[in-house]
């Protein structure tokens, strides 16, 4: 039996949407077929790698540098190539699922990324690593939709389909840490450049897996491509992201910032006015209209943009205050790693069939908060148990239960030809949330941290470190607890699992029509 939906050919004539709904009900695949959960695992695989890559590079980078010999404006195009180039071909990446079958880019983007990985592994200077990461970036934006998309079409039945987004949102939301711990075990026992091949090995496990279980399951009413769309839409968010990273070297008032993030905003409200008039729309509008999606894409957006800069703090707080080596490093955010795992098993077991999705993701974002507010508690001499355990053990917690129902939310009562379209603007949310959140708030680190020394003297370098850590995190704590009041408002009342408020179906007869 396959796991996947086969493409119909020849055109026929549509379907009421009850008619719609009973059709594809019938033939939807047995739901204790474990065919189904064997490919959810080869999904798993490709998002591990993807998203181990976006840390664990970060603690090979200064072996990588001290090979290869670049300096430090050279080190930041290793992280910024790879940012850039998924933030950008994303919409378009999802596009191309809806538009070539999800499957072909699924497999497309494993090999492109394990042989983008293999040359970045391989690079012998600098500028091979930069185009060997810019090409991870590319591929990536067309693997990450394909394999979001592609949960939604493989599990028909709607407490299946919240188990499979609760198992893929616990890997998401932990993968990042356990890049860190990966990335400090390879270099430090082995080599950095293993922290780039080490994806040649997931992606041959995902290519095999993914000839052997998935199907192509792009939609017979397939949408075209609009040239005009993407390139406006690339461009955008280019500039935004660019314009982001720039300020984090060139701060946020000089001419290289502030240009490309202008021109991003202004494409950006002109692709959305492109959107309204076009044919063939990259992004149609109908995918973020819905009240629930566009809360789901926002509480990623701003959950990643305060977890990101929590990151990035801590590590330089456990290896530059604390004195942790990098394997000391990953192991420190292991208990967030575990409170994700086990709040997001919780949600999709329990916390979904008991609380609407409202609460769910408030109480998450709520949590969060908390936690980013005891680590503004942690000092030079803090011990570790003090105020980072709790405080990781809450950001874990939150994380685990408002982002993997953000992503679900997302995913939900779209389409089928626009699954990859609204993959895509899950995974956009994330990365531009990441990037702006991070540039911004260590803009505020940076001058908190050079008040303190100019109030306390140039000697009191851990001190002013500290406190510009300690700013951070209230920043964090305060984007985290904004979210909650946004994403409250917007997420309808009363929405479950089984009905959504409003709505005249219950979600579980619109799931079965949609997939």
């Amino acid at each position: 039996m396959s796991t996947m939906e086969p493409s119909a050919s020849g055109a026929q004539a549509p379907a009421r949407p009850a008619e719609a709904v009973g059709a594809r009900l019938a033939a939807s695949p047995d739901p204790d077929d474990e065919r189904r959960w064997m490919a959810l695992g080869v999904l798993v695989i490709a998002q591990i790698m993807i998203l181990l890559d976006a840390t664990v590079v970060n603690v090979a980078l200064p072996s990588a540098q001290a090979d290869l010999g670049f300096s430090d404006a050279s080190r930041q195009w290793v992280i910024t190539a790879y940012v850039l180039a998924f933030g950008s071909l994303l919409p378009l990446g999802g596009r191309l699922g809806d538009v070539l079958g999800r499957r072909t880019m699924f497999i497309v983007g494993l090999l492109g990324f394990a042989i983008a990985s293999a040359a970045g592994g391989a690079a012998p200077n600098i500028g091979t690593l930069i185009a060997a990461r810019a090409a991870q970036g590319g591929f990536a934006a067309v693997l990450a939709p394909a394999a979001l998309s592609l949960i939604t079409v493989i599990f028909t039945d709607l407490k299946e389909l919240n188990k499979a987004f609760g198992i893929f949102g616990a890997v998401s939301g932990s993968a990042g840490a356990v890049g860190l711990l990966l990335g400090g075990l390879l270099t430090d026992y082995v080599d950095w450049r293993w922290c780039m091949y080490v994806n040649i090995v997931l992606a041959v496990a995902g290519i095999i897996g993914g000839l052997t279980l998935l199907h192509n399951s792009a939609e017979p009413d397939k949408p075209r491509l609009s040239v005009p769309s993407t390139v406006v839409g690339s461009a955008a968010v280019f500039g935004l992201v660019f314009g982001s990273a720039k300020a984090q070297t060139d701060g946020w008032g000089s001419a290289v910032t502030l240009t490309p993030l202008i021109a991003g905003g202004l494409l950006l409200a002109g692709f959305v006015v492109l959107q309204q008039v076009a044919r063939h729309p990259l992004i149609p509008l109908r995918v973020v209209a819905d009240r629930n999606r566009g809360a789901a894409y926002l509480t990623l957006f701003l959950a990643n943009a305060a977890v990101f800069a929590l990151f990035l703090f801590l590590t330089y707080y456990f290896q530059g205050v604390l004195g942790y080596s990098p394997i000391m490093t990953g192991v420190a955010f292991l208990p967030m790693m575990a409170a994700i795992a086990v709040v997001a098993t919780l949600t999709q077991g329990v916390l979904l069939r008991h609380l609407t999705m409202r609460v769910i993701v408030a109480a998450g974002l709520i949590a969060s908060g908390a936690g980013a507010a005891l680590l503004t508690q942690a000092g030079v001499g803090s011990p570790y148990a003090a105020w980072v355990l709790p405080g990781l053990v809450l950001v874990g917690t939150g994380i685990g239960s408002a982002a993997v129902v953000a992503v679900a939310v997302g995913q939900q009562g779209v389409d089928p030809r626009d699954a990859g379209t609204a993959g895509a603007l899950n995974n956009v949310s994330q990365q531009l949330g990441s990037a702006l959140g991070v540039a911004l708030i260590s803009t505020f680190v940076a001058s908190a941290t050079s008040h303190y020394l100019t109030r306390h003297g140039s000697t009191a370098v851990v001190g002013a470190t500290v406190h510009g850590f300690t700013v951070g995190y209230w920043w964090a704590a305060g984007i985290f607890w904004a979210a909650a009041v946004l994403c409250s408002a917007l997420i309808r009342g009363g929405t479950r699992l089984h009905h959504e408020a409003g709505q005249p179906e219950p979600l579980d007869e619109i799931a079965g029509g949609l997939i």
